[in-house]
C-alpha cells in the first residue's frame, strides 16, 4: 500500500524534470524573498559568534558561561520546531513568518541592550522562540508555492543564501563593532529584519492562485493548497516513522555546523592571537565555502534524479558523500597547526558538510508533501537539539581541557555516525494522506 502511494510521486517528479515549465516571477520573487529571509536569520545568529570576544571580555564571562550563551538561542529553536511547522501547516505562511518575525526582529535588538549574563541568555531564548518557525513555514510555502522538481534546487539555493549570511556576518558586524561598539551591530540588524517582515506581509499570499502571474501551466505543477486553519488530522505514527531517521542524520550534521556558527572565531582569534581586522575575513572566508556546497549540493540532488529518476540515489548520495567528506578534512584539523592550512582544511569540511543541507531540507517535501511544515519542523528538531548542546559542550570542553582538540573530536565522531544513519532513510516511503483527506 504504501509503496503505491510512494510510486506517483517519484514517477511524477521524474517526468516533471522531463519536461519542466519556468518558474513564473511571482515564484521567483518568492523564492529570492525566501533566500534573503535566510541570509538574515543567520546573520542574526552568526553576529554573537563575531562579537563574542569583545562581549566575553566586557561581561566577564568564561568560555563555559559563554557557550550557554550560545546555546541559549537553541533551547527554544530546537524544541518548537514541530510547534513552529505545525502552525505553518494550519494558518500559512504569510501570518506566521510575519508574526515571528517581529519576534525575531526585537530580540536581535534586545541584544544589544544586555547589562549581564541573564539579559544576554533571555535575548538569545527570544530569538530562538522567533526563528523557531522560520524554517519549517518556508519549507510549507517552498512546497505550496513550487513544483516536486525543483525542491532541491529551492532548498540548495535559499541554504547557500544563509550560509553566506554566515560568510558575511564577521566583516559586517565587525565593521559596524570598529565604527562604534559591538552594541551598534545589533541595533542594525535588528531593524534589517523589520525591513524584511514588512516586504513579506505585502508580498506572499498563502495560495498561489492569488497571483496573477503564475500561469495555468504552473498551477498544474503545484499540490492543493490546504485550506487555512484546516483541523485535518495528522498522521503522527507514519511521519515520524518517516521522518526521524532525517532528524537523527540532522542532529549529525547539526553538531558540526553549531560549532562553525559559534566557536570558528573565537577559535581563530583565541589561537592564533589574530586582532578584529583579521580573524573577520578568516572566518568569512572559511564559511564561505559553505555557500558554495549549499548550492551545488541542490543541484546536483536534482540532477542525479533528473539523470536517473532514482530518489533514493540523489537523496542518500549526498548525504554520504557530504557527511564523510567533511570528516576526512576535518580530521587533520587536530593535528594541523598552520593558520593558512587549517583554514583551508576548516573550509573544505564545511564545503562537503552543507552538501547535505538541501538534502535534508528536500526530504521532508518528499516524505510528507501535505505535511510538509510539520515534517520540516520535526526533522530540524535535530538541528535545535545539536544547538543546544553543542556549543555548550565544545565550551565546557574547553575549559576542562585547555585544548581545542578534544571539542573538534567530537564533531568526527558524530560524523562518522551521521553516515551510517543516512543509509536508513528512504525518501519514496510517502506519508500517506490522513483520514479525510483527498
Amino acid at each position: 500500500m504504501l509503496k503505491a502511494q510512494a510510486q506517483p510521486l517519484v514517477e511524477g517528479s521524474a517526468a516533471a524534470v522531463l519536461t519542466p515549465s519556468r518558474l513564473a516571477r511571482p515564484q521567483r520573487i518568492m523564492l529570492g524573498g525566501l533566500c534573503v529571509m535566510y541570509m538574515i536569520t543567520y546573520i542574526d545568529r552568526v553576529n554573537l559568534a563575531t562579537a563574542a570576544p569583545f562581549i566575553q571580555a566586557e561581561l566577564g564571562l568564561t568560555a563555559a558561561q559563554l557557550g550557554l550563551v550560545f546555546s541559549a538561542f537553541a533551547l527554544p529553536y530546537g524544541l518548537l520546531q514541530p510547534l513552529g511547522g505545525w502552525l505553518g501547516d494550519r494558518f500559512g505562511a504569510r501570518g506566521v513568518l510575519f508574526a515571528m518575525g517581529l519576534l525575531w526582529a526585537a530580540a536581535t535588538a534586545l541584544t544589544g541592550l544586555t547589562t549581564g549574563l541573564a539579559f544576554l541568555f533571555v535575548a538569545r531564548m527570544l530569538l530562538g522562540f522567533g526563528e523557531g518557525a522560520t524554517f519549517p513555514t518556508a519549507t510549507k510555502a517552498m512546497a505550496d508555492w513550487l513544483p516536486a522538481h525543483r525542491r532541491g534546487f529551492a532548498q540548495g539555493i535559499a541554504h547557500s543564501f544563509a550560509r553566506l549570511g554566515n560568510a558575511v556576518a564577521p566583516p559586517i558586524v565587525g565593521y559596524l563593532i570598529y565604527l562604534s561598539n559591538w552594541r551598534l551591530a545589533f541595533y542594525v540588524l535588528g531593524a534589517a529584519s523589520l525591513v524584511w517582515v514588512i516586504w513579506w506581509v505585502q508580498f506572499y499570499r498563502n495560495d498561489p492562485r492569488d497571483h496573477a502571474g503564475i500561469g495555468a501551466e504552473q498551477l498544474r505543477e503545484l499540490p492543493p493548497v490546504r485550506r487555512r486553519g484546516a483541523r485535518d488530522a495528522v498522521p503522527w505514527r507514519a511521519l515520524l516513522r518517516r521522518v526521524l531517521p532525517v532528524t537523527a542524520v540532522d542532529f549529525c550534521y547539526g553538531w558540526t555546523l553549531w560549532v562553525y556558527l559559534t566557536w570558528i572565531p573565537s577559535f581563530l582569534a583565541r589561537q592564533y592571537n589574530l586582532p578584529l581586522s583579521k580573524f573577520v575575513w578568516f572566518s568569512a572566508g572559511v564559511l564561505f565555502a559553505g555557500v558554495i556546497g549549499d548550492t551545488v549540493g541542490g543541484v546536483l540532488s536534482d540532477a542525479i534524479l533528473a539523470r536517473t529518476g532514482d530518489l533514493r540515489l540523489a537523496r542518500r548520495l549526498n548525504l554520504v558523500v557530504g557527511l564523510l567528506g567533511s570528516l576526512l578534512f576535518l580530521l587533520p584539523c587536530l593535528f594541523v597547526r598552520d593558520l593558512l592550512w587549517v583554514a583551508l582544511l576548516l573550509s573544505l569540511a564545511f564545503f562537503f558538510l552543507e552538501l547535505t543541507n538541501a538534502v535534508l531540507w528536500a526530504l521532508p517535501m518528499d516524505l510528507a508533501p501535505r505535511y510538509a511544515g510539520i515534517a520540516g519542523g520535526v526533522m530540524n528538531t535535530g538541528f535545535g537539539l545539536a544547538g543546544i548542546f553543542s556549543p555548550a559542550v565544545f565550551g565546557l570542553l574547553l575549559d576542562l581541557t585547555g585544548s581545542w582538540q578534544a571539542p573538534f573530536a567530537t564533531s568526527v565522531l558524530l560524523l562518522f555516525v551521521g553516515v551510517f544513519l543516512s543509509l536508513r532513510i528512504d525518501p519514496t516511503d510517502v506519508v500517506p494522506l490522513a483520514p479525510g483527506e483527498g
